[in-house]
């Protein structure tokens, strides 16, 4: 049945330029309408299936039985990880590999050690919304997302704070698409050469807190976990770097994002500073309504049917939340930015299952945090030119955003 339901023709939304150009939304619309899981014969990164309604996204992610995340068939990226520069984490791990890891880093992020943060986090973000000029252009992507975020790992890795500029090098490193003429890296081999760097840097700090007691930061708790103290080097590479993408890069674009649909929407603005206690919906929504990480992969360990398609063992299988989010039988209005939803967490952006977001909590608390802070001192903003959007089709990034405090 299912070979017998496959378009006439392929359709190939792997193409980083939708993305960088913000031309994403009618492909998968008509996806979504036409064919919802489907396959894509030819593309640069070799045959895939797109999966592109939320019910069916979801499907996948509950089910890694069937469908793997493991590094050694992919990875979790439509583009496979290159041959011999394989870096494994727990990400692209299954159980019960992918639960001991997860378990080791997971308690930093707990409700406890969130409220341990509350006040720092604060601190900081009114330091950074204070020193911003008046009335003149400014670029809000790196004097607040990125300065707001790289504090925030420093914090979580106890990483020496002069050095924090390091953290978001090597997360722009790590998911530079390397065939785009602005990339911070040109080759697989600059980009391993640089990771090599990050994880000398890393080694210096584990081999230093794992012959102290333990301390309640990343480093120290993997050093001192019998699930993790044993890491090969390029899983050593890899786990650390998940954890500084994973703790950068949707917490940098959601801020960056926030902004620019508020402005976008000043009704929306002006909603959420007459009524407050919308912020955690407003933040719900930025997250929804940007969704920072465009796509998970995983592969088919078995032939298995996914909404009467049959899917083969081995192929790829591409979950696009970014479609999903914007899936009008689940999301009443998907494509408008709307804060006072009455489901506003209902979305895609931090996964679900075994592989959902471990710091989700995390980077709520720091889009709330700014957003409450932003509106006690009443700023009011103006854009000033577009967003220069990273070239990438899996992680939705803003690099510039030109803006102006108008009051």
């Amino acid at each position: 049945m299912g070979e017998a339901l496959r378009w006439p023709t392929s359709l190939d939304v792997s193409d980083p330029h939708l993305y960088q150009d913000d031309v994403w939304r009618p492909l998968f619309a008509q996806l979504r309408r036409d064919d919802p899981v489907h396959y894509c014969e030819a593309s640069p990164y070799g045959p895939y299936w797109s999966v592109t309604r939320y019910d069916d996204i979801f499907a996948v992610e509950l089910d890694h039985q069937n469908f793997s995340s493991a590094s050694e068939l992919g990875g979790i990226q439509v583009a496979d990880q290159p041959k011999g520069q394989e870096r494994p984490s727990f990400i692209r791990m299954d159980p019960p590999g992918h639960t001991a890891q997860r378990r080791t880093v997971a308690p930093i992020v707990a409700p406890s050690n969130l409220a341990n943060f509350e006040a720092l986090i604060r601190t900081r973000t009114s330091a950074v919304l204070d020193a911003l000029p008046r009335g003149e252009t400014f670029d809000w992507a790196e004097r607040v997302s990125v300065e707001l975020t790289n504090m925030m790992l420093a914090t979580l890795f106890d990483f020496p704070y002069a050095d924090r500029a390091k953290l978001t090098w090597w997360s722009d490193v790590a998911i530079a698409n390397v065939e785009s003429p602005d990339a911070v890296v040109h080759s697989e081999a600059e980009r391993t050469a640089e990771l090599i760097k990050m994880g000398e840097y890393f080694r210096r700090l584990w081999d230093a807190r794992i012959d102290a007691p333990p301390t309640f930061d990343l480093v120290s708790m993997l050093a001192h976990s019998p699930a993790t103290r044993n890491l090969e080097p390029r899983e050593f590479i890899g786990t650390i770097g998940l954890l500084i993408v994973g703790g950068n890069d949707t917490t940098r674009n959601s801020m960056s994002a926030g902004l620019l649909a508020l402005c976008e929407n000043p009704e929306q603005f002006e909603l959420v500073r007459a009524r407050r206690e919308l912020i955690p919906s407003l933040v719900s929504e930025t997250i929804r309504y940007h969704t920072p990480v465009m796509h998970m992969r995983r592969t088919a360990r078995n032939d298995v049917e996914l909404a009467g398609r049959r899917i083969k063992q081995g192929d790829k299988v591409v979950m696009w939340y970014i479609s999903g989010n914007r899936d009008e039988d689940k999301i009443e209005r998907a494509d408008e930015f709307i804060i006072d939803r009455a489901k506003p967490r209902q979305h895609l952006a931090f996964g679900a299952g075994i592989h959902r977001c471990v710091g989700d909590r995390l980077a709520e608390q720091q889009l709330r945090i700014l957003w409450e802070e932003v509106l006690q001192r009443d700023l009011r903003f103006e854009i000033m030119g577009p967003p220069q959007r990273l070239y990438s089709n899996f992680i939705r990034g803003i690099r510039s955003l030109p803006m102006r405090i108008v009051n």
